[in-house]
């Protein structure tokens, strides 16, 4: 490992990134430095729009993906290597495109989780779509995140590593107590059947 790597790795690590923003800018920094087979030490900001044309007209990346990379590099040359450089200016983030997300009627909804096989899974994709959870929050739920007396749930450590709360409807407390009463989970709400 190269004494710049360690260092983006340290001081990402000290930062508290997520373990995927972690790798995803390492992957980012390495194929910066491979483009032009010099360390990043050794590139500037000509360099650095040269690859983002690169990324763009050649590799033809959404500004999504761009944007995975601009985030990289911004701090491996703002954090990592100290420039003192406008960022703004010499690392430039693509304007994403906004766009609706589809929204399904009540009746599709309905529909969609009638056809899910499984209490189980029933029951996560009705949490995650009625308060808006991800898959990983919801699977992550203690009995004891919800809470019937305020009307919400506690998610820990989700998106960000925060902890929040969300609105807990009156129909999915009556789905999670329907689950629990069968099932009596103990420490987690829905536990896994892997080893």
């Amino acid at each position: 490992m190269t004494p710049l790597r360690q260092r983006m790795t340290e001081d990402m690590r000290v930062r508290n990134l997520a373990v995927n923003t972690q790798l995803s800018y390492v992957q980012q920094a390495s194929l910066f430095a491979r483009h032009f087979n010099k360390s990043p030490e050794q590139l500037g900001p000509e360099e650095i729009r040269a690859y983002q044309v690169y990324l763009t007209d050649e590799k033809k990346l959404a500004p999504g993906s761009v944007l995975i990379a601009v985030a990289a590099l911004r701090f491996l040359y703002k954090v990592c290597l100290k420039r003192d450089w406008p960022f703004d200016d010499v690392i430039p983030a693509p304007k994403k495109p906004q766009k609706l997300p589809v929204v399904l009627s009540p009746e599709e909804v309905l529909h969609f989780l009638s056809c899910v096989g499984g209490a189980m899974h029933r029951a996560i994709l009705t949490t995650c779509y009625a308060a808006g959870l991800r898959i990983y929050e919801v699977v992550r739920l203690k009995p004891t995140n919800i809470d019937s007396q305020r009307m919400v749930i506690r998610v820990e450590q989700g998106k960000g590593q925060k902890d929040r709360y969300v609105m807990l409807s009156p129909k999915l407390l009556e789905i999670l107590r329907g689950w629990w009463r069968v099932n009596k989970p103990r420490h987690w709400l829905f536990p896994s059947d892997l080893p």
